[in-house]
C-alpha cells in the first residue's frame, strides 16, 4: 500500500515549529511497514527548512520516505509554491486529525498488517459486533 503519514502529532508531538518527542512506537512501527514493503509519503505542512528538519529527524532514526509532501520522489516544485501536489494520492493516511482521533500505533500496525478497516480492528480485537449491528442511524430510527 501506499501510506501518506502526517509529521505533528502522529510522528511526534505536537510542538510546531519546533519537533515535539516522538509518539511511542511510531518510528519503529513506520519502519516495520516498510520492511514489509509499503511505500511511506511523508505529508505535512511544513515547509522549507522546518520540513528539512521533519526528513532530518526521521533519517536519523532511520526512516527514509519514498516520497515527500509528492506523489513519487521525482516531482518537482514548481515556480511559487510549497509542494509538488497539494494532496497526495494513498491507499492510506494516518494523520492526528483523523475523525477519532489517532489510534496507537500498535492498532495502526495490525490495521495494516491485515488490511483491516478500523471497524474491523474494534471488531476482531475488542469483539465490538453488538455495537456493529446497532449503528447511530439504526439506534436513530429505532430499527
Amino acid at each position: 500500500m501506499v501510506i501518506a503519514v502526517d509529521f505533528d502529532g502522529t510522528i511526534v508531538e505536537h510542538k510546531y515549529p519546533q519537533i515535539g518527542k516522538e509518539i511511542p512506537f511510531a518510528i519503529a512501527t513506520l519502519k516495520k511497514l516498510q520492511a514489509e514493503r509499503h511505500l511511506l509519503i511523508l505529508w505535512t505542512v511544513r515547509e522549507s527548512d522546518l520540513l528539512e528538519e521533519a526528513v532530518e529527524y526521521c533519517r536519523k532514526r532511520g526512516l527514509e520516505f519514498y516520497a515527500v509532501n509528492a506523489n513519487h520522489p521525482d516531482e518537482q516544485v514548481k515556480p511559487n509554491q510549497a509542494s509538488p501536489c497539494r494532496k497526495v494520492r494513498a491507499d492510506m493516511y494516518i494523520d492526528d486529525c483523523n475523525v477519532g482521533k489517532l489510534p496507537d500505533w500498535g492498532a495502526i500496525y495490525e490495521m495494516v498488517h491485515n488490511r483491516w478497516s478500523f471497524e474491523q480492528y474494534m471488531d476482531m480485537v475488542h469483539g465490538n459486533a453488538e455495537k456493529k449491528r446497532n449503528t447511530f442511524w439504526k439506534r436513530l430510527f429505532n430499527q
